[in-house]
């Protein structure tokens, strides 16, 4: 069973739902780090000024994957939504980066 978008929030309700049983805590941890052309090229872009978009890109990219692989931790617990979800990122050393995705795995009926 595939957790629809729709059925995760940052809210401890979801709208439309009735909790039906909670699962407990569910969590994706992604730990990233810049490759040397990475490094380079945002250095580049860091002169200019403005968003630094590989950089961006690398973020988004370590939030989507914890995101999904605290989707997946639902799924195994038999949940079908997520509510109450943040994120966290803790650097681990120069360079590397965690990023913590996690939420409260519960299962909805229609209200």
């Amino acid at each position: 069973m595939k957790i629809p978008l729709d059925h995760t929030t940052t809210s401890f309700t979801l709208e439309g739902y009735k909790i039906t049983k909670q699962h407990g805590v569910v969590k994706g941890v992604i730990v990233r780090s810049r490759s040397i052309i990475g490094n380079i090229g945002a250095g580049i872009q860091s002169l200019f000024g403005g968003n630094i978009t590989l950089l961006t890109e690398l973020c988004e990219r370590a939030r989507k994957d914890a995101f999904e692989q605290m989707l997946k931790h639902a799924e195994t617990e038999g949940a079908n939504a997520v509510i109450g979800i943040h994120y966290d990122a803790t650097d681990v050393m120069q360079g590397i980066t965690e990023v913590l995705c996690y939420g409260t795995a519960v299962t909805v009926k229609k209200a």
